[in-house]
């Protein structure tokens, strides 16, 4: 019988359930579901390049884009196709299979849309699948990003329905899920996860988990961020979560959407190899690498290839990324603590 039932009709009290059983148990669990429905091996790496930073309206507690908050972030108008085509080449050679274009919008403008739908075919033409994250949409404008050939739609749900207005008021929770329901109309395929780690308890987690699996359709993608506390957000302060809590939300999210992509997203800066490799073990099969995500720190994409290799791992396709010693990675380690980091992204670089 398999272990990888897919179901649409889970209790929360069920998932509360799979979060409280012993470590190793959960662990088991997980991974054995992970072994039956994808290579253990492998995972997918996507690439994400902010193309239109700040100035957003919306009020996320935990986001330095909004125009509500002040975080030192400098708005950035939308980025020249160029622009984007380069760091997608770029993203390619260095392995990466798809490549996700975020824009801080509550909603594009219809205006923006011819400029959109070019920007997803010219990145497509590389060879490379695309994702986009640009807030709510309509239905016309997710038929519009699936004719344009767009295959991921990334719109999260953030955190469980009772503890959202806790992190966001401007938009609805219903307005998200008809978001995803516009996307999965339009053919795209769905990314949608959450964060964790912004003071909401072990249920509201369980209960995200049970928004997601509950879908029609599972997503095809669920990207599980750690907060990245920013100065100058509201959350900037709030206590960290057990680290192992996060683990076990990887483990159960691979439990109950086996056959979805688990993501390790924003907060992997902050995170030990040794706590990687258990969420890879509990089921996370794909990650974001480069040096920002969107506007916050993510690792270096040779040090993700030097851990690939060291746990034996391998990225799902594309050309192996060129793997520096590891005495290299050391030495840049080292020269990194001696000089100051950037906290945001910087568009007008590119």
């Amino acid at each position: 019988m398999s272990l990888a039932e897919v179901r649409h009709d889970w209790q929360k009290t069920e998932i509360e359930a799979l979060f409280a059983l012993p470590m190793n148990d959960l662990l088991f669990k997980a991974h054995s579901i992970h072994r039956e429905t994808f290579d253990p091996n492998e995972v997918q790496i996507s690439r994400l390049l902010s193309i239109k930073t700040g100035a957003c309206p919306e009020d996320c507690k935990y986001c330095p884009q909004s125009a509500r908050y002040d975080t030192g972030l400098e708005k950035e108008r939308l980025l020249e196709i160029e622009k984007v085509l380069t760091e997608a080449k770029s993203a390619k050679a260095a392995g990466a299979s798809r490549f996700c274009m975020g824009a801080a919008w509550r909603n594009p403008r219809d205006k923006d849309m011819p400029y959109l739908t070019q920007m997803v075919k010219d990145v497509r033409a590389l060879g490379m699948e695309t994702c986009m994250t640009l807030g709510m949409l309509s239905p016309d404008q997710a038929s519009r990003l699936a004719d344009a050939g767009l295959d991921y739609y990334n719109h999260n749900l953030d955190t469980s329905p009772e503890y959202y207005g806790d992190v966001i008021t401007t938009r609805t929770y219903q307005s998200r899920l008809d978001t995803l329901t516009n996307v999965r109309a339009s053919g795209m395929k769905v990314c949608s996860g959450g964060i964790v780690g912004m003071g909401e308890q072990a249920t509201d987690r369980a209960g995200l988990l049970q928004q997601l699996a509950n879908l029609e359709q599972h997503p095809d993608s669920v990207p599980i961020n750690m907060l990245v506390k920013v100065a100058g957000t509201p959350f900037e302060n709030i206590d960290d979560l057990d680290p192992l809590e996060f683990v076990r939300t990887i483990a159960v999210a691979r439990i109950i959407m086996p056959k979805s992509r688990v993501r390790l997203s924003a907060g992997r800066e902050s995170m030990s190899d040794e706590l990687q490799s258990m969420c890879f073990f509990a089921g996370a099969n794909s990650i974001f690498y480069g040096c920002k995500l969107l506007t916050t720190p993510n690792p270096e994409e040779n040090d993700d290839m030097s851990l690939f290799r060291r746990l034996g791992l391998h990225p799902e396709q594309g050309p192996q990324a060129n793997i520096e010693s590891d005495s290299a990675l050391l030495a840049k380690a080292s020269a990194k603590q001696d000089k100051s980091t950037k906290q945001f992204f910087d568009a007008a670089a590119l």
